[in-house]
């Protein structure tokens, strides 16, 4: 056996170390490699001196070996005398030291020389298994080598080594002076991520991702450059394909918040005729739409471009009372929904099934009454589709709304009101009817306009079921009191529906509609309040957009003013990202969202308002009001003191 001294005089690096881990000797060619100089060492943990990423199987090496009188190999990498780290296969077994006889551990790398690639064993089990690629560049000779890794990236190279000159080629001619740049300035520490597009021999295209390190083999051995390659296309195939979700969501939001604004604006029959045949089949991905309009008991039909006039005309003439789908549509005030030509034979055997040219003798058509039952017929609009087409319930739902708007639209013109009159009955269209038999909960709205009822206003509420069965409440404020203001609430409210039915979070749904309305460059902006509801009542997620805070009030009497985090007003900056948070809504309490009419006014400031109302809401709760009278109470006290602007309050109360 050598001794100590002749096991420290060893070219390679060498260290002894007691069996708990000190070293009581170390060589030169140890010490330069991990960067200290000798005196330094001594006495000193073994673990402690090795890079943190390399401390752990450090420490395991060597308890190994004196744990288990057997030696142990492993692959470490030194920091490098020249800041290049060093890769080398480490030896540890026990030895005696024959001065003192005490059992030590030796330390030391063994000669890796002919066999190299046994120091990139672990570098490929490691790419394996983070789904990674492995490659190696030698400069002298500009090759590269495929070394394997996860076997769906490295089947993406079948030639296991190549030229540079072959790989380079292969990039996207505008991704190679990237990736040059990443060979060239490999560094001694990780790149970045460098993204390219290359060409496989057999499916085409991939988005790769690619990191370098120069590592050197063997003490005394070559550098090379390691690289780490990662397949990037199916995620982003994924991320393309959630871009063009996106763009067509906000696209339908903007298509809907036009066809709202234009409806509430047509002047005459003849414009609202224009909007409707012109947005209505591209809002709702239809082949074709037609309006049909009742005229002295008779229907007056007119088609788009979808739709030619001559395969209508059967249409055209018929009287309210006929025994067909647009009829019964329009005289019942129920929409009717047809999948094919055999469902409308056996639904209305004596109704024309006209035969259109772009559709063949088979197709769908959804027909929405422009009034409800019970009112004065005025119309209907339809839609055509391929056969077999059905609307989801968020498409019936939005096309009775817009169907709805189109009809008090075409109310008010054919009475001869004013632009104004017009825009403030379209504000109380847009009001919607609030859920019922919420479980848990209560809900309750009041609206009233403003005192002397000449403005017309841009207050609205808001609350639907979302898709995931929670609760989404919303109240808001458009900036001025005339019809433009009027139009845009409609937009804001109608978008935040459309975006709602699609992401369920309130701070995005307010992001996604703030993008929309700052692309539009609205000459007018909104505040808002949003809230999301769970299924059981009892989680509050919220954000506002520079509205009025939310206020809580108990059964004890008690009340509290909440501000929610969020964003500026709507439609005014765009890339703001709106924060919300989530709060618990306990039994017996209540929380009030209102409208800046009902805390502010000339001789009220709005922390008096807000304390004013919150009063209100704890007393009206104390006393065991439900929320449609605690709504009351609030309402009537605005509009008894100080009310000159238009006035919304919305009460949510867990029972």
């Amino acid at each position: 056996m050598d001794t100590s001294n002749e096991l420290l005089r060893r070219a390679c690096p060498s260290a002894l170390v007691t069996l708990d881990g000190a070293i009581r000797g170390i060589n030169a060619a140890m010490a330069s490699a991990l960067g200290r100089p000798v005196e330094q060492y001594l006495g000193r943990d073994f673990g402690e001196l090795w890079p943190a990423s390399q401390r752990t199987s450090a420490e395991s090496l060597v308890g190994h070996a004196a744990r288990t009188s057997t030696a142990a190999m492993r692959v470490l990498e030194f920091p490098g005398q020249s800041g290049v780290p060093v890769v080398c296969l480490i030896e540890a077994r026990q030895v005696k030291d024959p001065a003192g006889g005490e059992q030590l551990v030796w330390v030391h790398a063994l000669d890796s020389g002919n066999d190299l690639r046994s120091l990139l064993i672990p570098f490929r089990l490691a790419t394996e298994a983070a789904d990674l690629g492995l490659w190696m560049y030698a400069p002298h000779r500009d090759q590269l080598e495929w070394l394997g890794g996860a076997p769906a990236v490295a089947a993406l190279f079948p030639d296991s080594t190549a030229p540079f000159s072959r790989v380079i080629s292969a990039v996207h001619p505008d991704d190679q002076e990237a990736f040059r740049k990443l060979l060239r300035s490999a560094a001694i520490q990780q790149s970045p991520w460098v993204r390219f597009r290359y060409l496989t021999q057999h499916d085409g295209w991939h988005q790769l991702a690619a990191q370098t390190r120069r590592l050197q083999l063997g003490y005394g051995g070559p550098e090379r450059i390691f690289g780490v390659v990662r397949d990037d296309t199916t995620q982003e195939k994924r991320e393309q394909k959630a871009r063009a979700a996106l763009a067509a969501v906000r696209q339908r939001a903007k298509d809907i918040a036009d066809f709202s604004s234009a409806l509430i604006t047509a002047a005459t029959e003849q414009e609202l005729q224009q909007v409707v045949l012109t947005r209505l089949a591209v809002t709702f991905g239809a082949c074709g739409a037609l309006l049909a309009l009742v005229d002295e008991d008779r229907l007056h039909v007119s088609t788009d471009a979808g739709i030619a006039m001559r395969e209508v005309e059967a249409l055209h003439g018929l009287r309210l009372g006929h025994p067909s789908p647009l009829p019964e549509a329009i005289r019942t005030g129920k929409p009717q929904f047809v999948l094919n030509r055999k469902q409308h034979s056996h639904r209305w055997p004596h109704g024309p099934f006209p035969r259109l040219d772009r559709l063949g003798s088979d197709y769908a058509f959804a027909i929405t009454p422009l009034s409800e039952t019970g009112d004065e017929p005025l119309g209907a609009w339809g839609m055509v589709y391929g056969s077999g087409y059905r609307p989801s319930v968020d498409e019936r739902t939005l096309m009775g709304t817009l169907a709805d708007l189109a009809g008090q639209a075409l109310r008010r013109i054919r009475l001869q009101q004013a632009r104004v009159e017009l825009a403030t009955a379209l504000q109380q269209t847009m009001l919607p009817t609030l859920p019922e038999h919420l479980p848990g909960l209560e809900v309750a709205a009041r609206y009233r306009p403003s005192r002397d009822g000449l403005d017309v206003g841009g207050d609205w509420y808001d609350a639907f079921v979302m898709p995931d069965g929670a609760i989404a409440l919303e109240i808001g404020d458009v900036q001025g009191h005339d019809v433009d203001a009027a139009a845009f609430m409609g937009q804001v409210r109608l978008s935040i529906r459309a975006i709602a039915a699609q992401e369920p979070d309130p701070g995005t749904v307010l992001t996604r509609t703030n993008e929309l309305l700052t692309a539009m460059d609205p000459a007018r902006f909104a505040s808002c309040t949003m809230l999301c509801i769970d299924t059981r009542g009892e989680r509050v997620t919220g954000t506002s957009a520079g509205h009025v805070p939310v206020l809580r009030a108990h059964r004890d009497g008690s009340h509290s003013i909440r501000e929610l985090p969020g964003g500026p007003v709507l439609g005014v900056l765009p890339g703001i990202k709106f924060r919300e948070e989530t709060f618990a809504l306990d039994e017996d309490s209540a929380l009030v969202l209102v409208t800046d009419g009902v805390v502010e006014g000339p001789g009220l400031t709005l922390d008096a308002g807000l304390e004013r109302a919150g009063t209100l809401a704890g007393a009206a709760l104390h006393d065991g009001l439900n929320a449609e009278d605690t709504a009351d109470r609030i309402l009537d006290a605005a509009v008894a003191v100080d009310h000159i602007d238009d006035v919304a309050v919305l009460v949510i109360r867990r029972k």
